[in-house]
């Protein structure tokens, strides 16, 4: 007679909330406490408590308040982003498309959530960061990189398109594509390829341009100026 096995259980997602505010903190982990797969594993109040308790803890996702007294969150997101490994980060704002949120993006977090999120959304995105995957719809891309600003537009514009160089044709037509919001889904179908193919490339882009995720190479495309409206 064959043996019984039984399937070993997922592990939880382990999260790590940085907040100043120990009411938001709260309201967090109370949204939190229904979802089986994650699970609160600290607390911090500024961003080099996050930062040590993560390395202490090693969190899947760190939920990331932008503005706390010390070290900010922005600082603490590039802290953690540079190390290895790194968990994602969800950066807490109340202000959509802020720039502060940019500088963040730009350091490799997953993506931002308004404080206001629904629970239901919260958790969703939680899930979605732990699988690599960008807390961002393709609109929200779109209005934030349309939002970004800044004196130094030239430099970012010759830099960008220098490390832009280093992919293909098709990849650097990809990478347009994300540019401009779209899944790809879209891209498969404008393209007139498989989607593996899109994964493919898009998974090459991100080695060639030593990136974390979509929502950088959005930026990157924009910053050289090869952003595309989506005019469908």
């Amino acid at each position: 007679m064959a043996a019984v096995t039984h399937p070993t259980p997922a592990l939880p997602t382990d999260v790590l909330l940085a907040d100043d505010d120990p009411v938001v903190r709260f309201g967090l982990k109370m949204m939190l406490s229904g979802a089986a797969d994650l699970r609160v594993v600290a607390e911090a109040s500024d961003g080099a408590e996050a930062v040590e308790l993560a390395r202490r803890h090693h969190p899947d996702v760190v939920l990331m308040d932008i503005r706390m007294p010390g070290t900010d969150g922005l600082t603490a997101t590039e802290t953690l982003r540079s190390r290895t490994p790194a968990p994602q980060v969800i950066v807490l704002t109340t202000f959509d498309a802020d720039a502060h949120v940019l500088r963040a993006l730009r350091a490799g977090a997953a993506g931002f959530l308004l404080k206001d999120t629904p629970p239901d959304e919260l958790v969703v995105a939680i899930r979605h960061a732990a699988q690599g995957r960008p807390v961002l719809s393709p609109e929200v891309t779109r209005r934030l990189i349309a939002r970004v600003a800044g004196s130094d537009q030239d430099t970012r514009r010759v830099a960008a398109r220098r490390r832009l160089d280093a992919l293909g044709d098709r990849e650097r037509a990809v990478a347009v594509e994300i540019g401009a919001g779209r899944s790809n889904a879209e891209i498969a179908a404008r393209h007139h390829l498989g989607l593996t193919t899109v994964k493919t490339h898009v998974s090459a882009i991100l080695a060639k341009l030593d990136l974390n995720n979509r929502v950088q190479v959005a930026l990157l495309v924009h910053d050289a100026g090869l952003a595309q409206p989506d005019q469908d």
